[in-house]
């Protein structure tokens, strides 16, 4: 549903323009010293406005803490944060609400939920409420120092040269899409269960929850169906287990093994496009030609990198407390 995680809990709740998105943060240890500061610099990553190609809405993101930290220091109870909605334009979406927009949940939301879903700038399925991902996320890497997590945008659509796959949506007047990498060192051997929760497992579970992605690869991926197993295989070469190549993304048996952890991640195009398209009108039950309307990012990639790193750090956190491995903040 909308909580993940065994240990370290994390659920989102709100809508797009409802009054506000938050989370609720559960199982995370008492004595870390944490402020609305120490969550701004990855909020701000998120943002969009100001950034090329990003959707012109502008959001405060300010997090206020509602429960789970007294005096600077987590209390060991839940932490809960809610962030305003204050720039919303919802008739944007009440013009369109017959007509489901293709790419987008609309069509499975309204039969899932029987027309009581907040259609409203796609309501619980935006990714206005990865906002409240990314403050868990940034929690959850001051609870590991020793883990650094990075992800960087590697293509837009399909040109290595972020600008030129930017301008290539630019002047086909529509989105486009993108690829991100992620690379964690620090991770020590012995994280992640065999099969149903396996590191790779539980990570992919929490990646495709991102919206708009629509894959994941580990260190060699989906290449590796092009090389022969003594190529692929990756020499142990210290009592460290430090390998020689990294093939296997620092994954092997569903268990980390010490070295650096590597996936990549596909973001399709943005749904919303300036583009003419056609859909059904479920009103009239005839197919009719249409343009979406609203503020819209024109690749939703370039705003994913930290929440993939938030999602990581999630995923860490939680096997991290199940192994013991974060005892006490204090």
């Amino acid at each position: 549903m909308n909580t993940i995680g065994r240990i370290f809990r994390v659920s989102v709740f709100g809508e797009s323009h409802g009054e506000s998105v938050g989370v609720t943060i559960d199982g995370c240890p008492a004595g870390l010293p944490l402020a609305a500061e120490d969550l701004l610099a990855d909020l701000d990553r998120r943002k969009g406005g100001t950034q090329k190609g990003a959707t012109p809405r502008q959001e405060a993101d300010f997090p206020f803490f509602k429960s789970g930290v007294f005096n600077g220091y987590t209390t060991g109870f839940p932490v809960t944060l809610l962030f305003e909605n204050n720039n919303t334009r919802s008739e944007d979406y009440n013009k369109l609400r017959s007509i489901p927009r293709p790419g987008h949940a609309d069509w499975v939301a309204h039969h899932k939920f029987g027309g009581y879903e907040d259609y409203r700038g796609g309501g619980h399925f935006s990714a206005r409420l990865t906002t409240g991902l990314v403050a868990a996320g940034a929690i959850a890497k001051k609870l590991m120092p020793e883990i650094l997590i990075r992800s960087v945008i590697t293509e837009i659509a399909g040109e290595k040269d972020l600008e030129k796959g930017l301008q290539k949506g630019i002047d086909a007047k529509d989105s486009v899409g993108g690829i991100i990498e992620c690379r964690v060192t620090g991770v020590p051997a012995g994280l992640g269960e065999p099969y149903f929760d396996s590191l790779e497992s539980v990570l992919a579970h929490l990646l495709f929850a991102i919206p708009a992605v629509k894959g994941v690869e580990f260190g060699a991926g989906f290449a590796a169906a092009t090389m022969f197993g003594s190529e692929h295989n990756d020499a142990i070469e210290d009592m460290n287990g430090r390998t020689r190549s990294n093939h296997a993304g620092g994954i092997v048996g569903g268990i980390s093994n010490g070295n650096e952890l590597v996936f990549r991640i596909a973001v399709k195009p943005t749904s919303s496009t300036p583009k003419e398209q056609q859909s059904l009108n479920w009103e009239t039950g005839a197919v009719e030609r249409f343009s979406v309307k609203g503020r819209h990012d024109l690749c939703v990639a370039l705003r994913a990198p930290v929440i993939v790193e938030a999602v990581t750090a999630i995923v860490l956190a939680d096997f991290m407390l199940l192994e013991q491995r974060i005892k006490h903040v204090l």
